[in-house]
């Protein structure tokens, strides 16, 4: 990177938000390995920062993100895709290990690795005519970068099937409709929406979120007594943490509790 070239992602704090913003607009935040490289070392960052209770991803231009680096994949396919992926899947298993909430803000377009990104976070909030599409298949490839474990869990395997084998694209009321985004707002109202929401969560009981997350996400691979007994773990640490008695005492007291996230 010289001077004249911009960073591919850029790590921003607000207090204790931190917003991981993909930056190459003028190729719609499409992923090269320099940018792939620049998020899992951000995401590793993240990881080891106490301080950090809410995370943003956010794409800078005209969209979120038009998926993988197509001239990386043409120039050599197969190392290509190694390149790629590596880094990728590091950063996704980072991020689902945080305690810290994960938010997407989504705006222009979210398709390949942009979308299957987006389903990782734990809220989406999308602008209006944003457009929607895995567009893997229409390349004539398999999906990648965790689209195969979420899909499935937030919209069902029927409707996963018919969203990743057909690639269609889905408007932003559509994708709303089938789970795959929170709430569409109007484009101007997207940077306050997502701030507002992610001062609440940074607000909040941030150890409470981090075994909140895994829990849901665990649920669908363990049977009943297994997740009973992780609750139960999960509750117990909670109950160790400042922020259970805080709670307790803002209850009785009818006054907001003020949470400290650990």
């Amino acid at each position: 990177m010289t001077a004249t070239t911009p960073p591919p992602l850029l790590l921003e704090r607000n207090g204790a938000i931190a917003t991981l913003r993909f930056n190459r607009p003028g190729a719609l935040n499409a992923i090269d390995v320099p940018m792939a490289t620049a998020l899992r070392d951000a995401v590793r960052s993240l990881a080891q920062d106490d301080s950090v209770r809410c995370v943003v991803l956010c794409g800078a231009g005209k969209g979120f993100m038009a998926g993988g680096d197509l001239a990386t994949l043409r120039a050599d396919p197969v190392q290509g895709a190694k390149d790629l992926l590596e880094p990728l899947n590091e950063a996704v298993a980072l991020l689902a290990q945080l305690n810290a909430p994960v938010i997407a803000q989504v705006h222009g377009v979210a398709a390949g690795a942009g979308l299957s990104l987006m389903l990782q976070a734990d809220f989406v909030l999308a602008a209006e005519g944003t457009r929607f599409n895995l567009a893997y298949i229409n390349l004539g490839t398999s999906c990648d970068v965790g689209a195969s474990w979420a899909l499935p869990r937030l919209v069902g395997l029927r409707r996963a099937l018919e969203i990743a084998m057909l690639g269609d694209t889905y408007s932003a009321s559509e994708a709303e409709r089938l789970g795959l985004v929170n709430r569409v707002v109007p484009a101007a109202a997207l940077d306050a929406a997502v701030q507002k929401l992610a001062q609440r969560l940074a607000g909040g009981p941030t150890l409470a979120y981090g075994h909140m997350r895994r829990l849901m996400r665990n649920a669908f691979d363990h049977d009943l007594p297994t997740q009973l007994a992780a609750e139960a773990e999960a509750f117990v640490a909670c109950a160790r943490s400042a922020d259970l008695p805080e709670g307790i005492e803002a209850f009785h007291a009818k006054r907001p509790a003020a949470f400290q996230g650990r």
